[in-house]
């Protein structure tokens, strides 16, 4: 929200009371509370009608400085809040300013209000005049802040959101809400973001937060919500990956899917006409083709019209669901059914859950129900245990049949004039009810499937939502263009915090063309996880051209044969945060040619991919500095490309480039159809540029026994050893293989 009128000017109806000088503090062992006044004090008489502001420094983990804003202490407290974790921390704490690790908050005692954050020295930003206020206006009072932005400090994050990645310029308001990936709106709203200039920032209000970034104040980054209190943290990187890093380990960590989910998933699309004969037709067709298929995904209509949800398979057209779900466990294949946490009127458990308490109602009593999405809908209250058995004990029955995911859709369009069983902020329940609702369906997956063995395919979130993966992009088009803006949505997700992410291969409205579609399928299977999925049509390729098969063939099998790296970077974002598919910025945070970039990512460490959004096939990407080596072939270019540069070549729709970091190990599967197998046995150890010195890979086992494998190279001489079970395996140089029997744990090569 703003609050002023140009530089000068507040906004009509608004008055902003601002620190005018510190007054004075009170250390504690692990805190330290300052107090402003918002005017100057000459005299004693000038301590009469005149407003404190209680400012609260702590530290819940090093590095992490939480500061507290209060206007109005008596203020009752509200909830829920996010789950932020709190370690044990060395604090040092003096008359003005409170140290966490590497980061110290101090404020200024002289004339003028400050509150700076310095690490080791260095002012990194922090809160000057006119930059911390208590704001009335028209609608109440809101609490403000305002944080320096340096020359050249530009922000990412603030959950996925699907315009520019570098957020400077823009009005961001947190609110979940279902409007598509073609505007300002969105699903996964995250109060968090992280600069190259060193630090993160959470906000700590579950309700709504509006962020004016560099769009009120140009030189600030301004968040402000309503009421008496404002809590915040900020969190030292040094670098964006280090922000992420520490982020997570504050607001959880993401569950590590299982490995068939990076396979293939392919739906029945949304509205389409389908029943088990069509699922059948499908899951052949992709067989007969040699298209290695992983999941099936039934989707609404699973369920009898107008009666989403009530969990019971629309017998009309899946007259044996127990059965078909053997026959399909048979083919190998996992199955995933569409879910969302609103209850029908024409459902039979409308009923049962309005006598029970289970649905949210209204202040007078009455249930809350609309018509947007499903006739007289209500919606599951989980903040109500028994209502949280009652929805899961019909999910795990599912679960127990064979189902082994779930898509938890929707979540987003959560009212505020109702009242919550207990006793939640309806304001702050809006964004909040995502967290409940997915880790409802996550822990029953977990319950029935076992450690390990639960994944989503989730929509609407917030702080903490990573913790259930996976996330998909929501509603897109089937253009190019919303290719484009679906890509940004999910680096501004993975800036968020959320190590995986998918979307709609081919767009979800409309049925793409086939370049569009053929270029989705690259971009698809070269993200964390790959659903083929639309509204009112099929996405089985061959109804778009017999090229397609062979594009979508031969991407699948690329990644079946990547899953040795993808699923050791899936292990890394499971273990530190740090996200699978990641922005360039993230991964490159010296070279400022990357600040904007938002049509390339790093899959992985070692990785960069350039989607390619366009029918003819050109593509313009940045390569970073180094002699990267192209993985997928490109007709008339070089196989090494020497960064820094920026390079412009067309691609047909059978590769799209995909290139190698130089002194990568890449570890390469020996199997293509499938995403699950043991990756170590005929693991093949790629090597690109080795680099002098020691590097070491861990191929994962998924039976959590992992292999070691180091290359150490001394001028042309290289030794490759392994530390691990003895199976068989290769090391590669360009085009020379060296097999290498289970006994073998060494060898040794020379360049040249």
């Amino acid at each position: 929200m703003k609050f002023t009128d140009g530089y000068w000017r507040k906004r009509e109806g608004f008055t902003v009371l601002h620190p005018v000088h510190l007054q004075d503090t009170r250390p504690g062992p692990d805190s330290l509370t300052a107090w402003a006044a918002t005017r100057r004090i000459e005299h004693r008489g000038d301590t009469l009608n005149a407003p404190l502001i209680t400012v609260t420094c702590t530290a819940p983990a090093p590095d992490v400085i939480r500061v507290t804003v209060e206007n109005y202490q008596g203020e009752r407290s509200r909830f829920p809040n996010f789950a932020i974790s709190q370690e044990s921390v060395d604090v040092s704490v003096d008359g003005t300013s409170i140290t966490s690790g590497a980061l110290t908050a101090r404020f200024s005692d002289g004339d003028h209000w400050a509150l700076d954050f310095l690490a080791d020295g260095r002012r990194l930003t922090g809160s000057g005049w006119k930059g911390m206020g208590v704001a009335s206006g028209p609608d109440g009072q809101y609490l403000h802040e305002q944080l320096d932005l340096g020359v050249g400090h530009v922000v990412y994050g603030l959950g996925e959101r699907f315009g520019p990645l570098v957020k400077n310029g823009q009005t961001v308001d947190i609110w979940n809400e279902d409007g598509g990936t073609s505007s300002e709106q969105a699903y996964k709203n995250v109060p968090f973001y992280l600069t190259n200039g060193g630090y993160g920032v959470l906000v700590d209000h579950p309700g709504k937060v509006s962020f004016e970034v560099a769009s009120e104040m140009v030189t600030r980054t301004q968040f402000s919500v309503a009421g008496q209190r404002l809590s915040y943290l900020v969190i030292y990187g040094p670098t964006p990956a280090d922000i992420i890093r520490k982020y997570t380990a504050l607001t959880g960590r993401p569950a590590l899917p299982p490995a068939w989910s990076f396979g293939l998933w392919l739906t029945t699309s949304f509205t389409t006409s389908y029943d088990e004969e069509t699922v059948n037709k499908f899951v052949g067709g992709m067989s007969d083709r040699d298209l290695p298929l992983s999941v099936f995904h039934f989707d609404c209509f699973w369920m009898r019209e107008f009666n989403w949800c009530d969990f019971e398979w629309d017998s009309r057209v899946f007259p044996d669901p127990p059965g078909m779900l053997k026959r399909l466990a048979d083919r190998g294949l996992r199955t995933c059914l569409w879910i969302n946490p609103y209850i029908a009127q024409r459902s039979p458990l409308f009923a049962e859950g309005a006598e029970n308490g289970y649905l949210v109602r209204r202040p007078n009593g009455d249930v809350f129900q609309w018509d947007l999405w499903q006739a007289g809908m209500g919606l599951v209250d989980f903040t109500n245990p028994a209502a949280r058995e009652w929805y899961a004990a019909k999910l795990r029955g599912l679960a127990e049949m064979g189902v082994d995911a779930f898509k938890s859709d929707f979540g987003e369009r959560i009212p505020t004039d109702v009242v919550w069983h207990d006793g939640s902020d309806p304001e702050r329940m809006h964004n909040y009810y995502a967290q409940l609702y997915n880790q409802v369906v996550f822990d029953v997956l977990r319950e029935v499937k076992g450690e390990g063995a639960a994944v989503l395919f989730a929509r609407s979130a917030t702080v903490g939502g990573q913790q259930f993966p996976v996330h998909w992009g929501g509603d897109n088009s089937s253009t190019f263009e919303s290719m484009a803006e679906s890509l940004r949505g999910g680096l501004s997700l993975m800036s968020s915090g959320f190590g995986f992410w998918s979307h709609d291969i081919g767009g979800f409205e409309g049925m793409p063309d086939p370049a569009v579609f053929k270029r989705w399928v690259a971009f698809g299977l070269l993200s964390s996880h790959s659903r083929l999925h639309g509204s009112s049509s099929y996405r089985v390729p061959w109804l778009f051209d017999e090229e397609s098969v062979d594009v979508l063939r031969s991407f699948t099998h690329l990644k079946h044969r990547l899953m040795p790296y993808i699923y050791g970077a899936a292990v890394e974002a499971h273990r530190t945060g740090l996200p699978v598919m990641r922005p360039m910025a993230v991964a490159f945070p010296g070279d400022q040619a990357v600040t904007h970039l938002d049509r390339q990512y790093m899959l992985g460490e070692n990785l960069l991919v350039a989607p390619v959004f366009s029918a003819e096939g050109e593509v313009s990407y940045y390569v970073p500095a180094g002699r990267w080596t192209r993985y997928l072939p490109a007709g008339g270019t070089a196989e090494v490309v020497d960064g820094p540069a920026w390079v412009t070549e067309t691609h047909g729709f059978d590769t799209a480039p995909l290139l190698v970091r130089p002194g990568t190990v890449l570890a390469v599967g020996a199997r293509e159809d499938r995403p699950d197998y043991d990756y170590r046995d005929g693991v093949t150890l790629h090597l690109f540029e080795p680099a002098e010195g020691r590097t070491a890979v861990v191929v994962p086992g998924l039976d959590a026994t992992d292999t070691v494998f180091t290359v150490s190279r001394e001028g042309s001489r290289i030794v490759v050893g392994r530390m691990g079970d003895a199976l068989p395996w290769r090391v590669r140089i360009g085009e020379v293989v060296t097999d290498l029997s289970a006994d073998q744990d060494s060898c040794t090569l020379t360049l040249g």
